[in-house]
């Protein structure tokens, strides 16, 4: 059966990744919450695939609107910085990502993909999953649904817009709009 994760502590990681600098580090959601920052993290399939470049450059496109939020972007799959970085360093033209407004992390042991419950064991990838984690460490928010679909970044910004106001937020809220 599966567990609730929505207001629990978020599963605590630390991961390799590509930076938006092009050079190999690490995220962590601890470091994210030291900085008192907000954390978008997604989860997808697999690099060199065809929705995924879609929907990574569409965040990195509007990365400047995630950082107005105070909000860190990490996305993540179970390929390796190697591929990460060979993927980024291929143009967008080539179905590649050319360049990101935030890191790309590599899942390859499947610890993270299977703490947020979006492994697919037989095929050793991740479904597309996306988590909203406040400061505190506490997942505010989460959507998995099939690898056919890219994600909304507009949804996905008013989502987190809506979890910064501390209200409640009717059906259709938008920015700028009373809470309940």
């Amino acid at each position: 059966m599966a567990e609730r994760m929505v207001g629990k502590q978020a599963p605590r990681f630390e991961m390799d990744a590509v930076m938006p600098d092009k050079e190999f580090g690490k995220v962590s959601l601890e470091e994210n919450m030291r900085n008192d920052m907000w954390t978008v993290l997604f989860f997808y399939p697999m690099d060199f695939t065809f929705v995924c470049p879609t929907e990574i450059t569409a965040m990195s496109d509007r990365y400047d609107e995630f950082e107005d939020l105070d909000a860190e972007v990490i996305g993540v799959s179970t390929d390796t910085i190697h591929t990460h970085k060979a993927w980024i360093n291929t143009s967008r033209d080539d179905n590649g990502l050319e360049e990101l407004g935030y890191p790309l992390a590599a899942d390859t042991n499947h610890i993270v993909s299977k703490d947020y419950g979006v492994l697919i064991e037989e095929e050793g990838v991740a479904l597309r999953g996306l988590f909203i984690i406040n400061p505190e460490g506490e997942l505010q928010y989460q959507t998995v649904f099939h690898n056919n679909i890219g994600r909304d970044v507009d949804e996905t910004l008013r989502v987190l817009q809506a979890l910064q106001t501390g209200g409640l937020c009717p059906a259709n809220w938008k920015p700028g709009q009373e809470t309940l």
